[in-house]
C-alpha cells in the first residue's frame, strides 16, 4: 500500500523538554518532515515545544485555525513519565476522536515491542485538521508511520470533502 498525503499541509511538532532546551537533536522531527515530503505531503511548520500542556494546545489551535494545516504531527510526550501531556493538551482542542490510527499503530508495534502498551498518544480532529500523536523515539515514529501513513492521506482528502459519493468504493 502506498502513502500519498496529495500536497497536505503538515505541521510537525516535537514535545520534548530536553530538545526544547537544546540538549538533543530532534531526530524524530527530521524523520516526520523527511517521511512526509517523500510521501507529498507539504511542511508548512515545524516546531518544538517542552512538555506544556497550555503551550502545546494553543501550538495545536494555531496549526489547524491560523496556520490551516490540514494534518498535524505531534512526537513525544505521549508516555507515562509524569511531564507526558501531549494527550491531554490534544484531547483539549480535539472536536472528534479517530481512535483507529492510534489503535492500529499501538497493536502493531505491540508485536516489536511490549513497550507500545504504555504509549497514550490520541488522534482526533479539530474543525478540518488531523492530529496524531505519535511517540518520541525515532524507532518508534518511524514503525507507527508505516502503520497508519497509508490512510492519512485518504483521511485529509475526507476532511477536505473530497470523498467519494456514498456506496462508490474508496481507494488508498
Amino acid at each position: 500500500m502506498t502513502a500519498n498525503l496529495r500536497r497536505a499541509r503538515v505541521a510537525v511538532l516535537t514535545l520534548s523538554d530536553t530538545i526544547a532546551r537544546g540538549e538533543h537533536p530532534d531526530s524524530s522531527g527530521d524523520l516526520i518532515v523527511e517521511t512526509v515530503g517523500s510521501a507529498g505531503g507539504e511542511v508548512v511548520a515545524r516546531d518544538v515545544l517542552p512538555d506544556d500542556r497550555e503551550r502545546i494546545a494553543a501550538q495545536l489551535r494555531s496549526y489547524a485555525d491560523l496556520l490551516g494545516a490540514e494534518l498535524v504531527l505531534t512526537t513525544g510526550g505521549s508516555g507515562v513519565a509524569p511531564r507526558d501531556v501531549t494527550p491531554e493538551a490534544t484531547l483539549q482542542v480535539v472536536d472528534r476522536l479517530v481512535p483507529g490510527l492510534v489503535e492500529a499503530a499501538r497493536l502493531q508495534t505491540l508485536a516489536k515491542t511490549p513497550l507500545a502498551m504504555i504509549s497514550r498518544g490520541v488522534a482526533g480532529i479539530r474543525r478540518r485538521t488531523l492530529i496524531v500523536n505519535l511517540p518520541g523515539s525515532p524507532k518508534a515514529v518511524r514503525e507507527w508511520l508505516d502503520v497508519i501513513l497509508p490512510a492519512l492521506g485518504h483521511a485529509v482528502e475526507l476532511l477536505r470533502g473530497q470523498g467519494k459519493p456514498w456506496g462508490e468504493p474508496h481507494t488508498l
